[in-house]
């Protein structure tokens, strides 16, 4: 059993959270029990995920998609009400991280994703390499956007959204955001990428795509971004001894 305040500092530390400006509050957001036994994982905090966590007798609920997002409205009421009067009522503490785990060099959602891919990580393309969110690397061996998309839909167990650039051949510098990270297409096309893997696409994305010359490839925003929360459960599990299972709630977005 392990003090909650220990627990988070572990992890402030460990995702060296402080060095981000975020849309939302990363750490605790909702103060439950101080000794922490069960840690249940999941990406976003929606009420089936709570419900799990009372079922299974958590203690925390370690989450990438949490609560109080800038603009959001801070009235606890409906939805949001319900919600956190789930975790009052059960005393169960919420742990979040957002752009901390998509960033971080080994645990993050992005490394995640390359090592499940197998693709070489070389720099990020808008920060250091454990602080930046646009990361870019080579797949292991040269491949057509066909082929990458069969590799994505067989790891991730969805079929991405594919958009071809014309003109573009097989592909070997690749870059990649999980999420909703759509708008930085631009950014992986001058770096040199000739393919760009994010978990979402608008409406624009398309026309970029075939214009600037850069294959795209809509992953989905929760397949894409599993990894990094499981890995820190993970990791608390290993250092610190508590029980950690991760509950993958399903969405197709």
């Amino acid at each position: 059993m392990l003090h909650r305040d220990t627990l988070v500092a572990a992890c402030e530390q460990r995702l060296g959270a402080q060095r981000f400006k975020d849309f939302t509050v990363n750490g605790l957001q909702v103060e439950g029990r101080p000794q922490v036994r069960r840690v249940l994982s999941g990406v976003t905090a929606c009420q089936a995920l709570l419900d799990e966590a009372v079922a299974w007798r958590a203690d925390l609920v370690l989450v990438h998609h949490g609560y109080f997002w800038k603009n959001e409205p801070v009235a606890l009421t409906g939805m949001k009400q319900r919600r956190i009067k789930t975790l009052l009522n059960h005393d169960i503490n919420l742990l979040a991280y957002h752009l901390p785990l998509d960033a971080h060099v080994t645990l993050g959602n992005n490394a995640q994703l390359a090592k499940r891919l197998g693709w070489r990580v070389e720099r990020c393309l808008d920060g250091e390499l454990g602080e930046g969110l646009l990361w870019q690397g080579k797949t292991a061996a040269p491949l057509s956007v066909e082929a990458l998309a069969g590799e994505l839909a067989g790891k991730l167990e969805r079929e991405p959204m594919m958009i071809k650039a014309p003109g573009v051949g097989d592909i070997e510098r690749i870059a990649w955001c999980t999420g909703g990270a759509q708008d930085m297409i631009a950014a992986a096309h001058e770096g040199g990428a000739q393919a760009f893997v994010s978990g979402e696409i608008s409406e624009r994305t398309t026309h970029l795509a075939r214009e600037l010359g850069i294959h795209y490839l809509a992953a989905g925003h929760h397949a894409t971004e599993r990894y990094g929360v499981q890995a820190l459960g993970e990791w608390l599990a290993e250092e610190y001894g508590v029980t950690h299972r991760f509950v993958d709630i399903d969405n197709p977005a």
